[in-house]
């Protein structure tokens, strides 16, 4: 019992090395003088899209950008357990038929709760 505590310590020791290797990898390199620092105001200008910004940087962006990222995994959540029941088709008999029917029919439901709110429309 002690060894599976033992290797979960462990992982835990390495991950806090990964993480903390990972924060100061960079400081250690500029210090030995691999990584240069030589600002100007070519560098520090924008860069994602070419043009400045007009207005405030710094805009909300709309709720639905967020749900349609949130049904697009729901989606491939319900791929993800229809992959393998569909594999195991002739071994999960009725019972896992019954199963994924309720899971569907959940899925179903969110989604037609959904569009009555009318938050699928995009405007």
């Amino acid at each position: 019992m002690l060894t599976d505590y033992a290797y979960i310590g462990l992982l835990l020791i390495l991950a806090l090395i990964v993480a903390a290797g990972m924060i100061l990898t960079p400081y250690l390199l500029r210090f030995i003088g691999l990584v240069p620092r030589k600002p100007n105001p070519v560098k520090n200008s924008n860069f994602e899209c070419g043009m400045q910004t007009i207005g405030k940087t710094w805009v909300r962006f709309n709720f639905r950008y967020y749900f349609y990222a949130l049904m697009f995994i729901a989606l491939d959540v319900l791929v993800l357990f229809l992959y393998p029941w569909a594999v195991g088709l002739r071994q999960v008999g009725y019972g896992g038929l019954i199963a994924i029917l309720v899971f569907i029919v959940l899925i179903v439901v969110g989604y037609l709760y959904a569009w009555k709110k009318k938050v699928l429309e995009w405007k």
